[in-house]
């Protein structure tokens, strides 16, 4: 493969990654501003300020810095770069990122923000609401949730109390604080307009609450907030044609937020849902062929030995329509849902099979994860814990290695490997996996140069 074909397929594989933060689609007019009530638990309110007084402390604003190498193959050729006088041109460039995140452990330092705030991040500031600005430390983070976990040194912080997101309902009032477009702190509010929402193009396992409370670029990350100033929801996309708010914001409810970020903290990495089978969306073609009058739904493809679904007598040929009452339309809204839900739960699953409408029930258990030290296959990744590519990363028709956590000061991260790095090619053969990297390292190549995807950008990195 030339390398101008290799890199052409590196982009479309990157290009999967970008998250879909824009949408452009007919939208209705703007939503009313919400007006406040006139009273809480009895007592009146003619002002957000009191609760805010409380809030605004434990929101931060995050400043990420990440370096992406510059691949300019005459800079790599030192007669080029004599001959044209290019020794001192840079060979890397800085991209910046703002955002928002929120105190959740005063004592040790947590602050909970979105992954893609900090993906990729070399060096990572958080400037306090007392304008102190602490250095940042990534815990861990999870794309699939996006979800991230940053700590800072603890000192002198003020920390949310948490909601319990699932009493939450359509109409609550409440407050988003978070730092749009970088202007600093800023407070806005309205109410939950929807739960549950689903189907953003490009974002991972969703199940979002909606809100009219204006929410701007540089708000990811930041505080959704009830009128007690306890924490809803991590403010995380909108829906625009324009790239500014038109009142339909989301926000990862706490619940599954708080949830992720526990994982972390624990292990670097979040387990996911999986049931053990996959599914395709159920289209004109495929339904003549079953013979049913079905429109939409998930046809299951293959059910896994030993799985879950196998237990419930799931088969191949199974439409599902809907899980625990929520309608299934495309196999994308069955996985977010398997994603979604808490193990060890139990799922009821409306199926049609043959023509016959059945209710079958099944439990869900962690997505399988296994990792192994870099080290162990090559000196060079010594001290990156690597691992085959997530179920949902391979059904969305992308293979790699992703590396899940990176030893301080190790020979990895001294080579530039960061945790969330999907490792698609070594010396620009691309791999579907673990075993295929083991397999090109088991040669041992005086050189070694890894692809990875990170931040929706192909990287290459020269490992020495």
């Amino acid at each position: 493969m030339s390398d101008r074909s290799f890199q052409r397929r590196l982009a479309l594989v990157a290009a999967t990654f970008i998250l879909a933060l824009s949408l452009s689609v007919v939208l209705a007019p703007r939503a009313t501003q919400a007006i406040l009530p006139i009273g809480i638990d009895g007592q009146p309110m003619t002002s957000l300020a009191p609760m805010l007084e409380k809030v605004v402390p434990a929101v931060v604003n995050i400043n990420s810095k990440t370096r992406v190498r510059v691949h300019n193959p005459f800079m790599d050729d030192p007669f080029f770069r004599q001959f044209f006088g290019m020794q001192n041109a840079p060979r890397e460039r800085i991209e910046q990122s703002l955002g928002s995140g929120v105190i959740i452990d005063a004592a040790k330092g947590y602050v909970l923000t979105n992954n893609h705030v900090i993906e990729g991040a070399d060096d990572i500031s958080v400037t306090l609401h007392d304008n102190r600005t602490l250095p940042g430390h990534i815990v861990g983070s999870d794309p699939e949730s996006d979800i991230a976990v940053v700590q800072i040194p603890a000192e002198n912080l003020s920390a949310l109390p948490l909601a319990d997101s699932s009493q939450v309902r359509v109409g609550d009032f409440v407050a988003a604080v978070g730092n749009p477009f970088g202007l600093g702190q800023t407070v806005t509010h309205g109410i939950i307009s929807a739960l549950q929402r689903s189907g953003l193009r490009g974002v991972g396992f969703q199940n979002y609450i909606q809100t009219d409370a204006p929410i701007n670029p540089g708000n990811s990350g930041g505080a959704l907030v009830n009128l007690r100033g306890e924490l809803v929801g991590i403010n995380s996309a909108i829906y625009t044609p324009s790239g500014g708010n038109v009142g339909i914001g989301f926000a990862i409810p706490v619940n599954l937020a708080s949830d992720a970020m526990r994982q972390l903290i624990a292990s670097g990495h979040v387990q996911h849902g999986s049931l053990g089978l996959q599914a395709q969306t159920l289209t004109p073609e495929i339904a003549r062929l079953l013979q049913t009058d079905l429109q939409q739904g998930a046809v299951v493809t293959e059910v896994v030995p030993q799985s879950p679904a196998e237990e419930a007598g799931i088969k191949p040929g199974d439409v599902i329509t809907a899980i625990d009452g929520r309608a299934v339309n495309t196999d994308n809204d069955l996985y977010n849902i398997e994603g979604i839900s808490k193990i060890g739960a139990t799922l009821e699953l409306k199926v049609l099979r043959d023509g016959k409408a059945l209710t079958l029930r099944t439990r869900v258990v962690a997505e399988q994860f296994s990792s192994s030290d870099g080290g162990k296959i090559d000196a060079r990744l010594a001290g990156a814990e690597l691992a085959n590519a997530g179920e949902r990363t391979r059904r969305e028709g992308l293979n790699g290695v992703t590396v899940v956590r990176v030893v301080a000061d190790s020979r990895a991260a001294k080579n530039n490997l960061k945790p969330g790095d999907l490792i698609v090619a070594v010396n620009q053969v691309e791999i579907g996996g673990f075993d295929d990297l083991k397999r090109l390292l088991a040669r041992q190549p005086r050189q070694l140069q890894l692809a990875v995807v990170r931040a929706r950008n192909i990287t290459f990195l020269p490992m020495q």
